[in-house]
């Protein structure tokens, strides 16, 4: 019975299950009707709601935002539905067609009531993945920044660089940086470098972006650049005008915090016209651009300049080697002296170390480096004056006129690395005409210093300080080589150019060499002996400096009528200038410094145009005709001064007491310099109170005075500097074997003025020698733009500024001190053995370059604290037996110092 019962229920149940499968069957395709057209309204709305889904995150994936997995997989399976849904739309009516002419009783049912089940799964689906769609949000930010890796050239000792760019990266104080430096130094590299360094290094900021603007840019092009890293790549985007790219631009930065990079700026790039939010502390978003010129880092507002440096002859042999290969180094034993040669050439710059270096990577014989060192030397490689020169001139080209065009081709008229004094070199120009705004050399000065300024942001000279007291720039050697280059190969600039400066001359050029030539430059050669006559009718420049002339033959300047500046300076053995000097009347300037010539010509006198006349350092000068120097009434530069050997002689030949012959001739040059109306810039010596009193007592004197040499007062033991305190544009004093001085007073005149803050404001050179009895020299703290400072061979000297004096100063003068020696840069003490104290306080030196110590056996103590290194390092030279005496105030100070010294053996 069991068993029969549980038959019979198996049995119902089977038509259970029977009847739910037909009447199941009958629903899906009797409703098949209903649930097609239904299908494909869902399949619409689906199309409508994925599209709504996509373009969200599409602009949020634009505004740099990621979107959520959750929503990344609700798309993937909307695409898979849309497809297989289209598929049963597409099906239907054939579907449909079937059910009309076989209904239910049709072969086709089966497949009929399969389909029907898949519409109507189908549709519940849709719904069901409809109903999840509803998102609040699509997207987030991203974990890690957005960046672009981009090729990297091979590294070229930019590790030291990269570190400092990356501290003004985390400096929330540094929006905006800018990188500067010569053409082909490596720049792009090193941005290159930062653009990596944040995909590798771990940073806050969530995108950057790199454009490239280069010279004459266009502002929808580095638009379509930085779109391209925003996510903006399609043609209707860059169809639109500026206006709309850069609000679109600004939409997603303005809420992002950004790195911006711009590669090769040659102006002001308008961040508001590309639509790039101005980096601030509050955005914390930085810019970061490259440049050939610091005058385009100011333009755009850069918080910190870094300058990208030509690399240390150890780096550019490496980088030279790695270029040639060893299998050429190592192919004949002199190549890699000859190697270094042609590196040495490449002054350091990554462009010409890389060209040259591949160019010369298959030359295996001498004959072939010997070659490529001689042209190099004659700048015609044929590599360099192809690839690196062109490279290079858009510097040139880019300098705004004519006039700073000529006024830098000027410079190659210098040896390689010669330290170009500032102030000559605007001196020469004026001579020459080209400081052609101003009729005073006082006020083209200005004119000049704003092209040499110029200049140097256009990184085409170099500034390196203070050389010899003189503000000196100079030209890298493949800058050098390019202007050179220009002044050959395009003769339209109407500067034809004769250099060979420094080419171990030993005789003069041959005549045919000057005869279109404008301006020539043989100087520091050994050309002994100018005997030619030379018909040169264009030639208005001649520079003969540093040989070793001993002779110049009276017809040598008889074919030379618009000469304008001769530079006959540093021939020592020259003892005399030949009469046909005379013929050149067309001369403006004449520098016969440190000549040996003994009495000047009075045949200089037809030379009525001249407006500089140099005379320093002519120790062995004893004559000067009467009325010669007032003969010059254009004369606008006059320069006197003594060097260590000097002796005064008389008209005579024979030597007479100088401290009764001085005041006279004294006398007599200062009553020819007086009717000098035009005089702008003095230099000159002073031999006795006396001398100077009478000086003094002249406006002209007061008002042009650039340097003054004390020299040889016998007579006085106290001396009141305040004397000096009218000479309103002293700039170098030096007071020298001044015997019998005991003491530099400042006392006050008559004509003390109390409200001035400084008597001493353009003073920036001083220099005491050879003074016995002097014990300190307080008054400096008078002179607060103080730049150098030259005590030597003082055996008295105790201190240099004296704590016991310096409560006078504020009561003599009227005024409180400040701390001394802020604007000092080089500070050199020697042979001075009584020497204990420089400042009895630790003191900053923000500008401080060097400190020369030498012969100080008792300067134990240096003003100097850990914060005086702060932000600016300096070198301390003196003997290492010095320096181990030196006491610090603590280790820290002394650790902080430890990598300034620089031993060098004590010299006088």
């Amino acid at each position: 019975m069991g068993n029969c019962c549980s038959v019979q229920c198996s049995f119902e149940n089977f038509l259970l299950r029977g009847w739910d499968f037909i009447v199941g069957h009958a629903n899906y395709v009797c409703k098949l009707k209903q649930t097609l057209p239904t299908l494909s309204a869902a399949l619409q709305e689906l199309r409508a709601q994925r599209d709504d889904v996509q373009r969200e995150v599409d602009v949020a994936e634009q505004r740099l935002l990621k979107r959520l997995e959750r929503v990344h997989l609700w798309l993937l399976k909307a695409d898979t539905m849309i497809i297989e849904a289209e598929r049963l739309v597409a099906d239907g009516p054939q579907q449909m067609n079937n059910l009309y002419l076989g209904g239910c009783a049709s072969k086709s049912c089966l497949s009929i009531y399969k389909f029907g089940k898949k519409v109507a799964k189908m549709l519940k689906k849709i719904n069901d993945h409809m109903s999840k769609g509803a998102f609040e949000k699509v997207a987030e930010n991203q974990a890690a920044t957005s960046v672009v890796f981009r090729p990297e050239e091979q590294p070229i000792a930019l590790e030291s660089t990269i570190q400092r760019v990356w501290r003004s990266i985390v400096d929330k104080y540094v929006g905006i940086i800018g990188l500067y430096g010569l053409g082909g130094v490596g720049k792009t590299t090193l941005l290159t470098q930062i653009n990596n360094k944040f995909s590798t290094t771990r940073n806050d900021f969530d995108v950057v972006i790199w454009a490239l603007v280069s010279k004459d840019y266009d502002v929808g092009k580095i638009q379509d650049r930085i779109g391209g890293n925003l996510g903006f790549s399609d043609d209707s985007w860059r169809n639109k005008s500026v206006e709309e790219k850069a609000l679109d631009i600004y939409g997603v930065l303005r809420n992002k915090k950004f790195v911006a990079l711009l590669d090769d700026l040659w102006e002001r790039v308008d961040l508001n016209q590309v639509g790039i939010p101005k980096p601030s502390q509050t955005n914390g978003s930085k810019l970061i651009f490259t440049t050939r010129s610091l005058e385009v880092c100011g333009e755009m507002g850069a918080r910190k300049n870094i300058k990208v440096e030509c690399l240390e002859p150890e780096k550019a042999w490496e980088l030279f080697q790695d270029k040639v290969g060893d299998e050429t180094l190592n192919s004949h034993p002199d190549i890699p002296t000859l190697a270094k040669q042609v590196a040495e050439r490449c002054g350091g710059l990554p462009i010409a170390l890389i060209t040259i270096g591949r160019a010369m990577a298959c030359k295996t014989t001498l004959g072939e480096w010997n070659y490529a060192i001689e042209m190099l030397k004659r700048c015609a490689l044929p590599k360099m004056e192809n690839e690196v020169f062109p490279l290079l001139k858009f510097s040139y080209d880019n300098l705004p006129n004519a006039l700073m065009k000529s006024c830098f081709l000027y410079c190659c008229l210098y040896p390689e690395d010669y330290c170009i004094p500032k102030r000559r070199l605007v001196e020469y120009w004026f001579c020459e005409g080209l400081l052609n705004e101003f009729d005073r050399i006082s006020e083209a000065q200005m004119q000049g210093d704003h092209i040499i300024y110029s200049l140097i942001s256009a990184c085409l000279l170099e500034n390196v300080g203070e050389i010899d007291g003189e503000n000196c720039v100079k030209m890298h050697d493949v800058i050098r080589d390019m202007t050179l280059w220009i002044t050959r190969e395009f003769k339209a600039t109407g500067n034809n150019f004769f250099v060979k400066a420094g080419a171990q001359l030993f005789e003069e050029p041959k005549v045919k060499a000057w005869e279109s030539v404008k301006r020539m430059s043989v100087m520091e050669n050994k050309i002994g002996v100018l005997k030619k006559t030379p018909q040169c009718h264009n030639l208005r420049t001649l520079f003969l400096s540093q040989n070793e002339l001993r002779v110049i033959y009276d017809g040598f300047f008889q074919f030379i009528p618009h000469l304008t500046v001769l530079d006959l300076s540093g021939n020592l053995e020259l003892r005399a200038l030949p009469e046909g000097i005379s013929q050149l009347v067309s001369l403006e300037c004449l520098d016969l410094s440190l000549t040996g010539i003994e009495e000047l010509p009075i045949g200089l006198k037809s030379l009525t145009k001249l407006k500089m006349l140099d005379l320093r350092y002519m120790d062995h000068l004893r004559k000067i005709p009467q009325h010669l120097i007032s003969s010059f009434s254009k004369l606008q530069i006059f320069r006197m001064w003594f060097g260590i050997w000097f002796k005064v002689y008389s008209g005579e030949e024979n030597v007479l007491d100088p401290s009764k012959l001085s005041l006279e001739r004294f006398e007599k040059l200062i009553e020819e310099l007086k009717g000098l109306q035009r005089l702008n810039i003095l230099t000159i010596p002073i031999h006795s109170m006396l001398s100077l009193e009478r000086f003094l007592s002249f406006n002209l004197f007061r008002c042009w005075t650039q340097a003054l040499q004390l020299r040889d007062f016998r007579e006085s033991k106290v001396f009141n500097v305040l004397c000096l305190e009218n000479l309103e544009r002293l700039q170098t004093l030096q007071i020298s074997d001044c015997k019998s001085m005991k003491e530099i007073k400042m006392e006050k005149l008559h004509t003390w003025v109390s409200s001035r803050t400084s008597c001493f404001h353009t003073l920036s050179t001083v220099q005491i020698k050879r003074c016995d009895k002097l014990k300190d020299v307080t008054w400096l703290i008078l002179a607060p733009n103080l730049r150098s400072l030259l005590i030597c061979s003082c055996t008295k000297m105790e201190e240099i500024l004296s704590a016991g004096k310096l409560g006078e100063v504020a009561d003599v003068v009227g005024i409180p001190y400040h701390k001394p020696f802020l604007k000092l840069e080089a500070l050199d003490l020697r042979d001075l053995p009584n020497l204990k104290s420089i400042y009895w306080d630790a003191l900053p030196f923000p500008c401080l370059k060097y400190i020369l110590i030498s012969y100080c056996h008792e300067l134990k103590k240096l003003p100097l604290n850990s914060d005086s290194a702060k932000g600016n390092l300096f070198t301390i030279t003196g003997s290492k037996d010095w320096w181990e005496r030196v006491e610090w105030d603590n280790e820290a100070t002394r650790n902080a110092f430890i990598p300034s010294f620089k031993s060098q053996k004590p010299f006088l």
